[in-house]
């Protein structure tokens, strides 16, 4: 009967320890990225609808963390800003104005949209990692 010998030294985050600190890590880009696509989106539709617009607003429009995993794209608390999208006390009936419905239409956008921009920073991470 012949037996032989094999020297086996494997290599990488999972049998090294580092998987779970390189999810973390990979999770917290996505949701950098995810955030940041959103910002982009609104700052997108913005400059498609706004009439006359002046820099401002599109200014304020921030992707800020707000606890671990969640993000919030707001516009700072702009003043006019609920006038803008539409849920002011001063849109209709009080003025013909409904608003611009911009976070409404870019949150049903990202929903679809999410899981292709999530992806795809995670597989720009895991490129980093080759």
């Amino acid at each position: 009967m012949a037996t032989f010998g094999m020297n086996l030294k494997l290599k990488g985050p999972v049998v090294e320890g580092r998987g779970p600190a390189l999810v973390k890590v990979m999770t917290r880009v996505a949701l950098e990225e995810l955030a940041d696509y959103t910002r982009y989106e609104v700052l997108s539709q913005l400059d498609a609808v706004l009439v006359n617009p002046t820099g401002y607003y599109e200014s304020q429009v921030k992707a800020e963390p707000k606890g671990p995993g969640i993000y919030s794209v707001n516009d700072s608390g702009v003043i006019y800003g609920p006038w803008l999208e539409g849920i002011g006390s001063r849109n209709a009936p009080v003025t013909k104005f409904e608003g611009y419905h911009t976070f409404r239409i870019v949150r049903g956008r990202m929903a679809q949209k999410a899981h292709a921009v999530a992806e795809a920073a995670i597989a720009r991470q895991m490129g980093m990692l080759r």
